[in-house]
């Protein structure tokens, strides 16, 4: 009998992690490893002495590929808004370090989108998998000076201050006050959980090509005003008046609303060194929601802040 898809299956949850990292997407993750997969089937096996390396190479490749087209698609588009995902998705990978926690982060991600594909390969396969400029120089074709040299340009280019670590009840405290500022309409209240510089970010529910930003305390607090406020027209768009729940996505605090048990939507929170709100990401493109939802039945959590929202 074959044992290729054994040997596959193996290492498949590193595969999608390296390729979610690379592309921040968990639909395209998971394309690009099928891909690896339909390769890993027609190659002749006998010459590969360590599957690992031969598959996570392959993966980052694709990654490569799929990202040298993408930034010519997304010309005209300032930036790709990643996937969000729930906390203790298989598709982060490794969680065990701050760094590795860090380089998976929404912020990250987004930041990542400065990179060449070449530097955000390095970056990933160093700072999340802890591979080798040996290793990497390898699976990339580079020399490991070469290597080196991406990696410090990548650091550069995607780093910023640790961010805060939280659990679930801090999470659930931060989401409860935002809520409570924001669902009453309160404009004080909002701008005083708001840190001065805060930031927004809205997919713009897949409506428009470009995401929407919100710059500073006063933008960001009539955006969260006027979004959160429940009209008869927003439960249409939607599908009805969902339970909002709080939860951990992508490692931040989160606000997930969920009818009849598919997630419509999603507003991550970043907090600054003063626990001040300072990024907002909000999420409603029924695309970028897709994995959330499947994930969502398996997903222990509790009572929603509101039950109707």
């Amino acid at each position: 009998m074959d044992a290729a898809p054994d040997e596959f299956d193996a290492h498949q949850p590193r595969l999608l992690a390296v390729a979610y990292r690379l592309l921040g997407s968990a639909a395209d993750a998971e394309d690009a490893v099928q891909d690896a997969y339909l390769r890993w089937q027609g190659v002749d096996r006998a010459g590969i002495e360590v599957p690992e390396a031969w598959l996570v190479r392959t993966v980052a490749n694709l990654c490569m590929d799929r990202l040298g087209s993408a930034r010519v698609r997304r010309e005209r588009v300032f930036e790709h808004l990643p996937e969000p995902v729930f906390d203790g998705d298989p598709m982060l990978g490794p969680a065990e370090t701050a760094v590795q926690r860090e380089s998976v982060s929404l912020a990250v991600l987004q930041l990542m989108e400065r990179l060449t594909p070449t530097e955000r390969a390095v970056y990933v396969l160093r700072e999340a998998f802890g591979y080798s400029h040996k290793e990497i120089a390898e699976m990339l074709s580079v020399s490991e000076a070469a290597s080196q040299q991406h990696l410090h340009r990548a650091r550069a280019r995607a780093s910023r201050a640790p961010r805060q670590e939280v659990d679930q009840v801090e999470a659930r405290r931060v989401v409860e006050a935002f809520l409570a500022a924001a669902a009453t309409g309160r404009i004080e209240a909002l701008v005083a959980i708001l840190a001065e510089d805060a930031t927004a970010v809205s997919d713009s529910a897949g409506l428009l090509d470009e995401p929407i930003r919100y710059l500073g305390r006063a933008a960001v607090a009539a955006y969260l005003r006027a979004a959160y406020k429940p009209t008869p027209a927003k439960h249409r768009l939607i599908g009805g008046a969902p339970a909002i729940y709080a939860d951990l996505v992508s490692g931040a605090p989160a606000a997930v609303a969920v009818i009849d048990g598919k997630v419509v939507g999603v507003m991550t929170v970043e907090l600054d060194g003063g626990g001040r709100i300072a990024a907002l990401r909000s999420y409603a493109a029924p695309d970028r929601l897709a994995r959330l939802s499947e994930r969502w039945a398996r997903r222990a959590h509790g009572e929603p802040l509101l039950a109707v929202w």
